[in-house]
């Protein structure tokens, strides 16, 4: 999760994550690059009053200022289409969880299974345990299994939400009315924290989410459990 000070993004336990984390890092360098040019060329205009006069009137450099721009945005476009493409790339997923926002808390429907759904509220301060996190616990943790494709259904029952868990690189607007659907997966156990991405009303920095991955073995017990229980 993120941490005072932090500068980059979370560390990535998904697949899309990581890919967008790499991108991220090559669309910094080009900037960077452009940037160190720009910069140069102007500390030399200011710098020095000699002008080379075969560059006054050169159809060759207005030719590469034109081209080089293209290149470079194509650089940019074609890893940013291929990741658009991952992040909406649906392979049989092996669990399907349905998320709908309330004001102002989260309600989650296991749709594979029979009767499987709870509402995850915000944990309040005097009942938190040490080592959890004020403003980001909640009473019911949403289990997932880890290593396995999820397919997210997204809704909301009263007004704008949305649900985004950075380090998993997920973010989904939940709208009245309407299904948004999402892929998501981790490649390690553990617990990741999210919140409502959308300005929802007074209550809307207290509508935390919190994802527990575990082994797949572990979560037919949970959901085992839950069913006896």
């Amino acid at each position: 999760m993120a941490h005072p000070a932090q500068l980059g993004l979370q560390n990535a336990t998904s697949p899309i994550m990581e890919e967008l984390i790499a991108f991220h890092d090559h669309t910094l360098m080009i900037i960077f690059l452009i940037s160190s040019l720009v910069l140069y060329i102007i500390s030399m205009m200011l710098t020095t009053k000699l002008t080379h006069t075969s560059t006054m009137n050169a159809q060759e450099i207005e030719i590469i200022w034109t081209i080089l721009p293209a290149i470079i945005l194509i650089m940019i476009a074609l890893p940013s289409l291929r990741i658009l493409y991952m992040t909406d790339e649906f392979n049989k997923p092996y669990l399907t969880l349905k998320a709908i926002g309330h004001q102002w808390y989260w309600s989650y429907e296991y749709s594979d299974y029979v009767d499987l759904a709870f509402d995850s509220y915000i944990m309040p301060t005097y009942f938190l345990e040490p080592g959890e996190f004020r403003l980001l616990e909640v009473d019911n943790r949403t289990t997932l299994p880890m290593e396995a494709d999820i397919r997210m259904l997204i809704s909301s029952q009263d007004v704008l939400h949305s649900w985004a868990v950075p380090s998993l690189g997920v973010k989904a607007d939940a709208i009245p009315g309407r299904l948004n659907q999402a892929m998501l997966a981790s490649m390690r156990p553990g617990l990741f924290y999210g919140q409502c991405s959308e300005i929802c009303g007074s209550n809307h920095s207290f509508m935390p989410i919190v994802l527990e991955f575990i082994y797949f073995q572990d979560f037919e017990v949970w959901a085992s459990y839950l069913y006896i229980v």
